[in-house]
């Protein structure tokens, strides 16, 4: 990925806002019973979405061209974007920062400022320690873990960028993820494999699970796929927000045909069959109970049948559940035959208005 260059004025611009959020880190340390405040604040500015009027003062090159900065997902162009590719281009306007980061790394939303800010920065800026390597390594992906978290909670995408670059100049490019050491490399494929399918990576499943380490365990656990799938199905069992649930539901059908072994295609089953009755421990809606039937028919089709009836006679144990059920039935056989009448009408309604052929 090219690094974006900035014109005098966008570099103006960003050195002021560098001297802003330096303020700040500096208030937030300076009195601690403001810190997380503060520091919540600062993270959700940098993470808002770069305004019209702002834009056009930072992503002008010299040669008046959009920078490379501004090619983020679906358009969108969020502060850190642009800051993480400033303090590549400009180290030094990023050290007084990181220095006060260090000094605040207990506290809550230091870690997301820092993976925000510096993820591009600790893959292409040498460092030679290796212990400041391994903290500040270890921090991006704690860091990146609440980020991604935090788009998960709201169904949003506005780290897609930030995940884009983890998974496509990171983790698919051993040159760069070999600067990280060997324990975090582990965390952060597994951190990514959680995240996948919600940023819709599901394209680059094959050539991710190629780059995948070896792990120590491996010989008991499984290949990549199984490690893969052991941190989805966990990721999961914690979603608890319908529509990010459904919209992971909708994405396994990237699992189809991937050979597992029996103990993670044991996990997975366990994990989608939860989610397909009513009541505890998940209490999932109807909507999410049939996503999960589709998902678990999809990927295990072996046995789907016994699967229905043994569910369908353990509903029958519980009458309070009947009427809801039958309800369900009767509304859907109505529509069934509506959806059939109509489209009977229409196609003899077509037929009747096609021209004879002399």
């Amino acid at each position: 990925m090219e690094k974006a260059s900035f014109s005098l004025r966008s570099s103006a611009y960003l050195d002021a806002l560098t001297q802003e959020i330096e303020r700040k880190l500096q208030r937030a340390l300076a009195y601690p019973s403001q810190r997380l405040k503060v520091l919540q604040e600062l993270f959700a500015d940098i993470a808002l979405e770069v305004d019209d009027r702002a834009r056009e003062m930072i992503v002008r090159t010299e040669q008046d061209t959009i920078s490379p900065a501004e090619d983020s997902i679906h358009g969108q162009l969020c502060f850190y974007d642009v800051l993480a590719d400033y303090y590549v281009e400009a180290p030094k306007q990023g050290k007084p920062i990181l220095d006060l980061i260090v000094q605040l790394w207990s506290q809550s939303f230091a870690s997301h400022i820092f993976s925000l800010l510096f993820h591009k920065w600790l893959f292409e800026v040498q460092l030679d320690n290796s212990e400041v390597l391994l903290r500040f390594s270890s921090a991006l992906v704690q860091g990146a873990t609440n980020v991604f978290w935090i788009d998960i909670h709201t169904n949003t995408r506005r780290f897609q960028s930030f995940f884009g670059y983890l998974l496509e100049e990171v983790a698919l490019e051993p040159k760069r993820v070999n600067k990280i050491p060997v324990q975090v490399q582990r965390d952060f494929y597994l951190l990514l494999s959680r995240f996948m399918l919600f940023y819709n990576s599901a394209d680059k499943l094959e050539s991710f699970l190629k780059h995948f380490p070896v792990f120590p365990n491996a010989f008991l656990v499984g290949g990549p796929v199984d490690f893969f799938v052991i941190e989805l199905t966990d990721q999961i069992q914690k979603l608890k927000v319908e529509p990010v649930l459904l919209h992971y539901f909708s994405q396994l059908k990237a699992l189809q045909g991937m050979e597992l072994r029996m103990t993670t295609s044991t996990r997975l089953k366990a994990c989608l069959y939860s989610f397909t009755s009513p009541g505890g421990p998940m209490y999932p809606t109807r909507t999410v109970r049939h996503a999960a039937w589709d998902a678990l028919d999809l990927l295990f089709p072996v046995g789907r049948y016994p699967r229905h009836l043994i569910s369908l006679f353990f509903r029958l144990l519980y009458p309070w559940y009947w009427p809801s059920s039958c309800w369900n039935f009767i509304v859907s056989c109505i529509k069934a035959v509506l959806y059939s009448v109509l489209g009977l009408i229409f196609s003899s309604w077509a037929k009747l208005e096609e021209p004879k052929m002399s």
